[in-house]
């Protein structure tokens, strides 16, 4: 098979080769996949480049989790009726070497997940890493409906599909982008209000956030940044508030300790690939239900065939609004 990997960490151009393996084969509560389309997200470029310092976890790593394509063979112990079904899957690169920017992947069988025929591949593989976070960062502490949800950085890749998820599940949907210009592209049929975040402080932010809130109260905030937005959050927050962070920008990240203290906030930090799997599993019930109904919408930058990887990760790195993938072809 056409593979990409990598056998030292650092730079894409450097690191990145294409070539030829063998195929992968399924064992026991495996599926094999023939992917179609394999989606980039920074968590791979990150692992490729030794982020936080981090050391080559096999000799040998093909990168990227997330995919869409068909199950082309089945392990032992699967059903094998299983065979030719689409699917998107996640995780594939998650305590795994061997990932989806190849022609075939090999994941347990949990992660295909069924793919319904009208929904697309682009989309199928853009929903694993972001899609997952975002649902656990809007769901993982209970129903949302009639609450009010803040998305940080609501353009994003995670941060969007978070608010196209809290609009879906009956939340009033608020956002923030970082910059005027950008506001343009937040779609008011799922948030109902976004606020930039280069034209005022966190306490004039938080007054006119609050003013779009129900009531005036905030429940749950969904945080790309948790350092650049501490003090915002703070503001913004109510008795009892959870604020999910998926990421930040300086690490360690300053908190107004008190200020969130005696609001009793709650700090949920969420790493992807550690979710418990219950979680996992409601998120990939409730993203295929939500991408079926046509709820779901990623846009996408740009598609890379499998040989201009390297050019794929870099865009990736270089950030952008909308979704890189890369395009897999079969003879």
């Amino acid at each position: 098979m056409r593979a990409a990997w990598y056998e030292e960490q650092g730079p894409a151009a450097e690191v990145l080769r294409v070539g030829e393996l063998p195929d992968p084969v399924p064992g026991p509560g495996e599926v094999r996949i023939r992917v179609t389309v394999s989606g980039v997200n920074p968590g791979d470029t990150k692992k490729r480049g030794g982020w936080l310092g981090s050391a080559m976890p096999y000799p040998r790593v093909i990168p990227q989790s997330d995919a869409a394509g068909v199950v082309d063979a089945t392990g032992e112990g699967v059903d094998a009726s299983r065979a030719g079904e689409r699917v998107w899957v996640y995780g594939a690169q998650s305590y795994r070497p061997f990932g989806t920017a190849a022609q075939y992947t090999v994941v347990p069988a949990r992660q295909a997940v069924p793919l319904p025929a009208h929904v697309g591949d682009d989309l199928g593989a853009c929903l694993g890493i972001p899609g997952i976070t975002a649902h656990r960062a809007v769901f993982a502490d209970g129903p949302i409906d009639g609450a009010t949800v803040l998305v940080h950085g609501v353009l994003g890749s995670v941060g969007s599909l978070a608010a196209q998820l809290a609009r879906w599940a009956g939340a009033t949907v608020l956002g923030t982008v970082v910059r005027t210009g950008d506001l343009a592209g937040v779609d008011p049929a799922v948030v109902h209000h976004a606020v930039a975040l280069d034209a005022s402080g966190p306490k004039e932010a938080a007054a006119a956030l609050r003013a779009r809130a129900p009531g005036g109260r905030i429940h749950r905030i969904v945080e790309v940044s948790l350092s650049d937005n501490a003090a915002l959050d703070a503001a913004v927050a109510d008795n009892g508030t959870v604020i999910a962070a998926y990421a930040t920008r300086s690490d360690p990240a300053a908190l107004p300790f008190w200020e969130l203290l005696f609001n009793n906030v709650t700090l949920r930090l969420l790493g992807s690939d550690d979710f418990p799997p219950d979680a996992v599993r409601l998120a990939a019930r409730d993203l295929t239900s939500a991408a079926a109904t046509g709820v779901l919408r990623v846009p996408v930058r740009d598609h890379f065939p499998l040989e201009r990887i390297a050019r794929a990760h870099e865009a990736v790195d270089t950030g952008g609004r909308g979704r890189i993938l890369i395009t897999l072809q079969h003879s």
